[in-house]
Formats: C-alpha cells, sequence, structure tokens
C-alpha cells in the first residue's frame, strides 16, 4: 500500500470526531484506513471498490460504489464531519462536496497542480489545479487554516496543491 499524503496525516487531528468522515476516490483505501485508525467513522466513495473488498468487514467503515464522475452524488447535505480528498480532481463535485460539510467541518483536499506536467502524471489540464483555485472555490465559504501550491519531493516529485479548510457555520 503506497504511504499516506504527508497532507493528510499532518492535519488528520482537525479532523471532528462524532461524525463520519468521507474519503472520496478512495482507491486502495490507505487514507480510509489511516483514518479508522484514528477513531474515525469512514465513508469509503469510488468507481471500484475492489481493492477495499477485503477491508469490508472493519469496524467503523462503510465502502460505496459510486460513479463519482457519472452517476448523483451519494451523500446528503451536512452528513459529514470531514471530508478528505487526495489525487482526484473533478471539478463539477466542489459544490458536492462542500455542501455534504457539516458547519465547522473540515476539508482536507491534495492533488496535482498546474506544471507537474514535467513530473508525471497527471498531464492532463483538466486533472492540474490552477494557481490558487482550491482557495479561489472555497475561500467564501471557509475558513483557510492551512494550504500549499507549489513544488514538493514527498512523497514524489510533483506539483501538488493542497488546503486544509473549516466550512463556517
Amino acid at each position: 500500500m503506497r504511504p499516506i499524503s504527508p497532507w493528510i496525516e499532518k492535519h488528520a487531528t482537525l479532523i471532528p470526531k462524532g461524525q463520519p468522515v468521507i474519503d472520496v476516490a478512495c482507491g486502495g483505501g490507505r487514507h480510509s484506513l489511516f483514518l479508522l485508525e484514528q477513531g474515525h467513522e469512514v465513508l469509503a466513495v469510488d468507481v471500484d471498490t475492489s481493492a477495499i473488498a477485503s477491508f469490508k468487514e472493519r469496524r467503523g467503515l462503510t465502502i460505496i460504489k459510486s460513479d463519482l464522475e457519472g452517476a448523483a452524488w451519494p451523500f446528503t447535505p451536512e452528513s459529514a464531519g470531514a471530508i478528505v480528498v487526495v489525487n482526484y480532481l473533478w471539478r463539477p463535485l466542489f459544490p458536492y462536496i462542500c455542501e455534504a460539510l457539516s458547519p465547522g467541518g473540515i476539508l482536507l483536499y491534495d492533488t496535482f497542480a498546474q506544471g507537474n506536467e514535467k513530473y508525471g502524471r497527471p498531464r492532463n489540464p483538466d486533472f492540474l489545479l490552477a494557481p490558487g483555485e482550491l482557495i479561489e472555490r472555497l475561500g467564501e465559504t471557509f475558513d483557510i487554516l492551512d494550504s500549499f501550491d507549489g513544488y514538493t519531493e514527498e512523497p514524489v516529485p510533483a506539483c501538488r496543491q493542497s488546503i486544509a479548510a473549516r466550512k463556517r457555520a
């Protein structure tokens, strides 16, 4: 299993207890398992859940198979205490992600940014955030707790954009 995103690991203590955490496009489930170990109830959603099927018996983990790009958003408004998104970008989901967070909920988003095409995939500009895009999209309804936008060598050389934000009440 690949290592946990350093951004998620650094900011996981911001996530409130008592409400589920949605792991969007959870892939192999590394962040879902990490969050379970931190004592959170986790809703792990992905179009292909075969990589995490062996985890289905884990207490506190709900696996949801959903095509996030082609089907209806599977969560109700204000149903999550936190949402984690790593290495995934589908811009039409931003309003749904924001709506699914309860007031005071935490959004931890860590994905690729423009400039990453020099270092590897993704190279398609549709899947690379523009400079300052996360802050621009969230600034009016969220308090920005921490952000990063630039080159990093961890976990691999890449251009990344990351945010830790709290939804205003």
